[in-house]
């Protein structure tokens, strides 16, 4: 169980027995009760869409605390991403994770490439532990020290800032994870950054492989899909009370679970019948950037590789008085700025402003399709 402390003649004990196995599977097992608890919708696509989510959050679990889980050879890789969605994840994002240790140092070299946003974020923990995940340093690219080309730059990762070094991105005793969040405005267009992380001191070559890795990792990676799916499934329900409408969320829980800070975040649910649209309506503050998406129930965005399911500050169409309309619907009323629901009745979703002077209300509403088509 979570927050115990074994002795190495345990844990072998635990693989010996089956032990540790048989409670990977049994918390599994308990995990896809979130899928049938009452406030779980039960139609045919969110219940298939719901098991699919377990299935996805279990090889994101597998590949991150068992695969990819030692801090002395890390490597940036996806956790989040086209097929693997947990927490209302950004379609405009390029997530990238890495296993740390506050106990060493690391360095980090890229190339800014062109990407619209390029940030660097330390956490204490993570879903697999249970509990927050409370930030411990923060850096982004519009503060970077670049190099003599202009593009080049190195960041040292350390609880303390090393002797000269340009960019620090602190760490505490307690950190153990390092998030990359790549923003892009315009996906075709824009360049990624390129980023290597290197461990400082040691040779970046992976651990022995123990028995105690695998025990920790197969807690960890299961105790991801029944912490992380029981959270956002508890977050969706809550978003019901609140129905077609856009309230501002939480900061403070947003930051605990890893939102970034420099965001205000609008979390609700959308739910609309056979003809109905929602509409939502704002105008746009002096900000960084700004997007909107729809997510299904369990608060992953909807398959944006084939659907328009988001739209962003540099692909909206604006009015002529700077703000902007948004539509919601079935089918295509011939509005610009209409985002396809792919077949499903309701969902999660959430408006962002990014960095903005102020954080005005997002106004929703619910109409007739038919309606909608005037609005053109």
């Amino acid at each position: 169980m979570f927050g115990i402390e074994r002795s190495d003649e345990e844990i072998l004990e635990r693989l010996a027995s089956g032990k540790a196995w048989e409670e990977f599977c049994d918390t599994l097992k308990m995990a896809g009760q979130i899928v049938l608890r009452p406030g779980s919708p039960k139609t045919p696509l969110d219940l298939a869409e719901g098991y699919r989510y377990l299935t996805r959050m279990l090889r994101a679990g597998l590949e991150t605390f068992i695969e990819n889980s030692d801090p002395h050879a890390p490597e940036l890789r996806r956790v989040v991403h086209e097929t693997a969605k947990m927490g209302a994840d950004n379609p405009d994002n390029y997530y990238q994770n890495a296993p740390i240790s506050g106990r060493e140092r690391y360095v980090i070299r890229g190339k800014r490439g062109t990407v619209h946003y390029l940030g660097f974020y330390t956490q204490i923990g993570h879903y697999g532990q249970g509990g927050g995940m409370p930030p411990t340093g923060f850096i982004e690219a519009k503060d970077l020290v670049l190099e003599d080309d202009g593009e080049s730059f190195v960041i040292h990762v350390a609880c303390e800032r090393p002797d000269g070094a340009k960019n620090w991105l602190p760490m505490k005793p307690e950190t153990g994870t390092l998030i990359v969040r790549q923003t892009f405005l315009d996906r075709e267009n824009e360049k990624l950054a390129e980023l290597e992380l290197e461990i400082v001191g040691r040779e970046k070559r992976p651990s022995p492989f123990t028995p105690r890795r695998l025990d920790e990792g197969l807690g960890q990676a299961s105790r991801l899909v029944g912490g992380a799916g029981m959270i956002f499934a508890n977050w969706a329900e809550g978003f019901m009370k609140h129905k077609n409408e856009l309230p501002e969320f939480d900061r403070n829980m947003s930051n605990a679970f890893g939102g970034d800070p420099n965001i205000t975040y609008y979390h609700s649910y959308w739910e609309l019948g056979p003809d109905e649209a929602l509409v939502v309506e704002a105008t746009p503050p002096p900000c960084d950037s700004w997007n909107f998406q729809i997510n299904n129930h369990w608060m992953e965005s909807l398959d944006y590789r084939y659907a328009k399911i988001h739209v962003n500050a540099h692909t909206a169409r604006y009015e002529p008085d700077g703000s902007v309309r948004i539509v919601v619907a079935h089918e295509d009323p011939g509005h610009p700025n209409w985002l396809d629901t792919c077949a499903h009745e309701r969902g999660t979703m959430c408006f962002r402003w990014i960095r903005a002077e102020h954080t005005p209300q997002p106004k929703t509403r619910v109409m007739k399709i038919d309606e909608v088509r005037s609005l053109r």
